[in-house]
């Protein structure tokens, strides 16, 4: 019987592990398919307090996690595949055919993955010119144009805020207007530097001879036509889903599939905690990810001090 089982790793999952592990509460981490989470496809991270001259996102991830492990913590390459609450109030999880984990609290840093156009070569271009977050790399690309993908308040939120940097911001959309709110739409669309390109979808993504993005084949939803626009960056902004499919059932999940805290970090199941963008779908930063895996990890350890554990 564990007395904390992490699900996910990144910013979350390993802070969690950092503090459960120095209250020596021994945390199991189980680290899934994608270790160190959405960080590890990006290339330099500026923003994260104590790097003034940044770090590279795996390097991050693992020093977190050799800091976890140092404290005590054990990690595991397994994903779960369900969670069930017993009788007893302790939770059986499920990570493999027949292989299952028991443990007196969860904390669930399972994340969100970004929804992209499904291109080909996506993969291999994520933090060489395809991004999702503008805060997190807008600031890597000045003086040079660069498209946001989407037509919601996201899309136009992400646009406003990289024409901070940007010599031109091309908001790609497949309709003739945007879905945003009346406000968030106006206010893009009377920046100056941001040029709406309606009824268009990217058909290709155009790299240079490193592998960088270069720039976006457009093709027009109406009539085909295919036309070349140069960008250095492309950012994609039509949503993310949370990792929570396998929680079905077993925790209270918004419309979008997001966790739900109920107060602090707790769920709608007392004993299993959430934590990171799992259940954050305003901020999605390292930071707050990292601060919400913090709070998980004390909530969990006077859980358990409740129960006399």
């Amino acid at each position: 019987m564990e007395n904390v089982v992490i699900i996910g790793t990144g910013c979350a999952g390993y802070t969690a592990a950092i503090y459960t592990g120095r209250a020596n509460l021994n945390p199991l981490i189980l680290a899934g398919t994608q270790i160190g989470g959405q960080l590890t496809t990006t290339t330099e991270v500026e923003n994260f307090p104590g790097f003034p001259d940044g770090i590279m996102g795996p390097e991050l991830m693992m020093n977190m996690q050799t800091q976890a492990t140092k404290f005590g913590a054990r990690v595991e390459y397994k994903s779960a595949l369900n969670v069930e609450k017993q009788e007893d109030g302790t939770f059986k999880i499920q990570v493999g055919e027949d292989e299952f984990i028991e443990s007196k609290t969860v904390i669930v840093a399972t994340g969100a993955a970004p929804r992209h156009l499904g291109l080909p070569n996506e993969k291999e271009l994520i933090g060489h010119g395809l991004t999702s977050c503008a805060t997190c790399d807008g600031a890597f690309y000045r003086d040079v144009p660069v498209a946001v993908v989407g037509g919601g308040d996201s899309a136009c939120e992400e646009a406003d805020f990289l024409t901070r940097f940007a010599s031109k911001v091309y908001l790609v959309h497949r309709r003739d207007e945007l879905r945003a709110s009346k406000i968030m739409a106006e206010r893009a669309l009377a920046n100056e530097k941001i040029e709406p390109l309606w009824n268009s979808t990217i058909a290709e993504y155009l790299t240079d001879d490193e592998g960088e993005v270069r720039a976006m084949l457009l093709e027009d939803t109406q009539n085909g036509e295919q036309r070349e626009v140069e960008v250095k960056c492309v950012f994609v902004a039509i949503g993310h889903t949370p990792n929570t499919s396998f929680l079905e059932g077993t925790c209270e999940l918004d419309e979008n599939g997001y966790l739900l805290q109920k107060h602090g970090m707790q769920t709608s199941v007392e004993g299993i905690f959430a934590a990171g963008d799992v259940a954050d779908h305003e901020y999605r930063q390292a930071i707050t990810a990292a601060g919400q895996g913090c709070a998980a990890a004390l909530e969990a350890e006077r859980y358990l001090a409740n129960l006399g554990a």
